[in-house]
């Protein structure tokens, strides 16, 4: 059977400002949405980026304020990085990976395995004296945001809180998905043919992961200053998924 193609518009919210902890996320977008003169529906998915969720949560840290254990210092010495950060980092993970001159791998304690626990500097107001942790947790911020904008417009889009990460043997970062609402996080293409009519035996897609790498084509790294993307025109699996449907059990590891 023959599908048509749709189209899909992938939008910035016009006008975001700088967020601030206590921030309302909620009337941000609306603001946004509005001023741009776009409506919400459902069927939409907005991908959010993590730093501002973090920011709007309060997951700001004075480094002034963290004191470095033994083991910080320890890897601080191999990695060359700050000790105080690689405190944070150690405090945000349940295990490291790979530690070496300018690199620490560890596994979150969320349960995805990343380059310094997502701890980040960038982006991030006095930045040299302050660091930015993850959010605390990101699925609950999705389906909190989902259920607010619910609420005051009627429409239930899905929502996608976005980060960068890198990926093993490939240079450069990609949006990933850290939290997800109102979509599937992985599609089961497995027992589906492909064209020439064989069976499909091990795909799985990592669709909340697509979305999120779509947006970051327009939130960018740097000071584009769009941490909020509309994604319009999707057809959107059915489904609820969580953003931990994407990671790889610590046993699947084959280069531990």
């Amino acid at each position: 059977m023959n599908s048509t193609a749709n189209s899909v518009v992938i939008s910035p919210l016009p006008g975001i400002p700088l967020i601030k902890p206590g921030d309302d996320l909620t009337s941000v977008i609306l603001d946004a949405l509005w001023t741009g003169g776009t409506d919400l529906r459902t069927g939409d998915a907005l991908v959010v980026t993590s730093k501002i969720v973090s920011k709007a949560e309060g997951r700001i840290v004075n480094l002034a304020d963290v004191v470095p254990s033994a083991e910080a210092v320890r890897l601080a010495g191999i990695t060359g990085k700050d000790p105080r950060v690689v405190e944070l980092v150690l405090r945000e993970s349940v295990a490291v990976s790979r530690a070496a001159p300018g690199v620490l791998v560890t596994r979150h304690r969320l349960g995805f395995t990343a380059a310094n626990a997502g701890v980040d500097q960038s982006n991030l107001e006095q930045g040299d004296e302050r660091a930015l942790l993850l959010p605390l947790d990101p699925d609950a911020s999705a389906a909190a945001l989902r259920e607010r904008l619910r609420e005051r417009t009627g429409a239930a889009p899905a929502v996608v809180i976005s980060d960068s990460q890198g990926r093993p043997f490939r240079m450069g970062g990609i949006g990933v998905a850290l939290g997800v609402a109102g979509m599937p996080a992985l599609v089961d293409l497995r027992g589906k043919a492909d064209l020439f009519g064989r069976t499909l035996k091990i795909t799985l897609q990592a669709y909340a992961d697509l979305v999120a790498s779509a947006a970051q084509l327009v939130t960018g790294e740097g000071a584009e200053g769009w941490p909020v993307v509309l994604v319009r025109g999707l057809r959107i699996p059915p489904g609820e998924g969580h953003a931990s449907d994407l990671y790889r059990k610590p046993e699947h590891d084959l280069y531990a």
